[in-house]
């Protein structure tokens, strides 16, 4: 039962929703929704990869609704017999205002019902008791399928969330609460994945997260539009305990509202976060401040005088201004390069490195003019696109390491550094050169600028700085074409929906980058990712703890990605498994000192070494955490593809 604040609280709605719900955006028009679909001769279905769900009718009698919902497999075929299907929750929507001046729309919990009809052709009735029903609010019906079986105790149903708004008459919604889309949330998090709890939709998240509840537990940080920036901010820990950490969401969210926050002609209040203010909402991030007291702010009981100083439009610069001046200042400059083997006599392997600066229009500018302005141009060169052989270090397989080179350090020009004709040019004594592809070397270059958050300004002490657009270039020793690694794997979007265009990768210990075009390529029109530029640096030897930290590139991607979190299924990141690759990758190191064969390497990566060591070892004529010789002298002969042919669908397949 509903406790008598909700009864009191509906008659206030009532009696204010009609003078509020003008404005909050949708049509006048009472549009039906889907009628219930025609099944007749329709087969069930006998196997659910995916299913679908869809509220085809609502009806209500007595102000009780009666809901039907249709479900279907991936091939548009009816489910019957579904066993775990539930309205999660019924909540309805409190416009803005309607709860106390200032306050933000919120949902209010009604009901939610567990009991349901199968109708034995796909569609299955729910009717719902609910408590303080508005006719005249939106109302959202949040249905949950749990992963279960059907009837028959053997076919399997996925998990699957399903929420649909009407208005009081079982109409289309006139209004609702979408300030922010699913679409966004995806874009990081894999959709379909649980992220805390069991469920997984953003509408879910929001029917069971109401302001309503925050407040009958005493606890604010319940509350959605508090919860969410307290996730992905680490100005505070979260969770039942409060002990959670939400340092690496905060780390690729940086703050930046416009990750989440997109305007979009289908989100119809998707302007609520800079239009309606509340103490709730800020106290996520803004921990310094005590509204009730006085402290870090004036005093207020309430939301009523927010908007007297915080308006729209000084809210949203207050929060994007600084991206966006970010977002400019990195767009001021570029960078372009070349890599020419200078072929001085038949014994000559060295090359010279040539770094352009482009100005905003890709003009070039002359160096000089910079340099007291670059915090740092870094640049580190390898051979060998496909299989690095210099390490981070000195590789122990052939004593080689990567060459580094700062060009300017902290506005100065380092030694060996010249400008010429407006071009920052080095010379590298001598790259180990060799056949196929160690007959190409590239050179990854970083660039840090001082600036005032504007502009470029002189570097010193306490001045900021900002990673800037990074570039990637190749030359070969032969003068033919070079090799390049495959680009058929990632799609560059996978990474910079994420890190996106302003997120500064690998600053401090490094002159750090954005994710710009310097890490891709474009294939069938579509950017791709290469990882040549990772591999400079991230080679087969690890970087600099060696195998210890797992470094090399086809692992540390994957561990990363897969001990924060991030990574939930293959499709996330991969468009394909280009398992060709392998055929010209090496031992990889994976402890200190020790290496494995690369394919066992990189699964390993993922399902873990002691895992899978015996099974590899066994019968896929792997080495794990083995010697160098052992390693590499094996890395051709593992068999695990005799019976493993993994696809991003499906990276578990087995050939039977």
């Amino acid at each position: 039962m509903m406790n008598t604040k909700h009864k009191k609280m509906a008659l206030v709605f009532a009696m204010s929703a009609s003078m509020t719900l003008v404005g909050c955006g949708g049509s006048d028009d009472n549009v039906a929704e889907v009628t219930t679909p025609d099944t007749s001769g329709s087969e069930p279905a006998a196997a659910i990869t995916a299913l679908n769900l869809d509220i085809t009718k609502v009806t209500y009698q007595d102000n009780k609704p009666t809901i039907e919902v249709f479900a279907t497999n991936s091939e548009d075929l009816p489910v019957v017999g579904l066993t775990e299907l539930e309205v999660k929750k019924v909540v309805q929507l409190i416009p803005a205002g309607a709860s106390g001046a200032g306050n933000a729309a919120q949902w209010q919990y009604i009901g939610s019902q567990e009991t349901f009809t199968d109708n034995a052709d796909g569609t299955y009735s729910f009717t719902i008791d609910v408590e303080g029903f508005n006719p005249e609010l939106t109302q959202r019906y949040n249905v949950i399928a749990s992963a279960s079986t059907l009837q028959d105790g053997t076919t399997t149903v996925p998990l699957t969330e399903y929420t649909e708004d009407f208005d009081g008459e079982g109409f289309t919604a006139k209004y609702t609460k979408n300030i922010v889309s699913g679409t966004s949330c995806n874009n990081c998090h894999a959709k379909g994945e649980v992220i805390y709890h069991h469920y997984t939709d953003l509408e879910t998240c929001t029917s069971c997260h109401t302001g309503e509840l925050a407040i009958e537990r005493g606890k604010v940080q319940d509350d959605f539009s508090h919860l969410i920036h307290n996730v992905h901010n680490d100005a505070k820990m979260y969770g039942k305990n409060m002990d959670k950490s939400a340092e690496t969401a905060y780390k690729i969210v940086q703050d930046d509202c416009s990750n989440c926050h997109v305007d979009s002609e289908q989100l119809s209040e998707s302007g609520n976060w800079t239009r309606i203010p509340t103490m709730e909402t800020c106290s996520s991030c803004h921990t310094d401040i005590d509204f009730k007291t006085g402290q870090g702010h004036s005093q207020q009981v309430d939301n009523s005088n927010c908007i007297a100083c915080h308006n729209a439009s000084w809210t949203e610069e207050l929060h994007t201004a600084t991206f966006t001046q970010k977002k400019a200042f990195i767009d001021s400059y570029g960078m372009s390069a070349t890599l020419t083997a200078n072929k001085a006599s038949t014994d000559d392997k060295s090359a010279t490195l040539s770094v352009t600066i482009l100005d905003a229009k890709g003009a070039a500018v002359d160096a000089t003019s910079l340099v007291s302005k670059i915090q740092r141009l870094e640049t580190n060169t390898n051979v060998g696109p496909n299989f690095p052989i210099m390490g981070y270090n000195a590789s122990p397989g052939n004593g080689l390491a990567k060459i580094s080179k700062d060009f300017i350090s902290a506005g100065e020009l380092q030694t060996d550094v010249s400008i010429e004709s407006g071009k920052l040019v080095y010379n590298i004594a001598s790259l180990p050169f060799g056949a196929d592809d160690t007959d190409t070397a590239f050179s990854f270059i970083g660039l840090e600028m001082c600036n005032d958050g504007v502009q470029a300004i002189d570097c010193g002490d306490d001045v900021a700085t900002t990673s800037m657009k990074a570039e990637l270039t190749f030359g070969t020793l032969s003068g033919d074409a070079p090799s390049y690694r495959h680009i058929d794997s990632v799609n560059y979007g996978s990474c910079d929906n994420c890190h996106g265009d302003t997120f500064e990768l690998h600053k401090g210990h490094h002159a750090g980058f954005v994710m710009t075009e310097q890490l891709a390529r474009e294939l069938n029109g579509e950017l791709t990712v290469g990882l040549d530029a990772c591999v400079v640096c991230h080679t087969p030897d690890g970087t600099y703890a060696s195998g210890a930290n797992q470094g090399a590139i086809e692992m540390k991607l994957h561990s990363v990605h897969g001990e924060q979190g991030i990574i939930k299924e293959c499709t996330q990141c991969h468009n394909d498994f280009n398992l060709d690759a392998f055929k010209v990758k090496g031992a990889l190191a994976t402890s200190a000192g020790l290496y494995t064969t690369p394919i066992t390497a990189t699964c390993a990566s993922c399902h873990g070494f002691d895992t899978i060591k015996q099974h590899v070892e066994l019968q896929g004529g792997a080495v794990v955490n083995g010697s160098y010789q052992q390693a590499n002298d094996a890395a051709q002969l593992e068999t695990c593809f005799d019976c493993h042919i993994p696809t991003i669908e499906n990276h578990n397949q087995v050939k039977l």
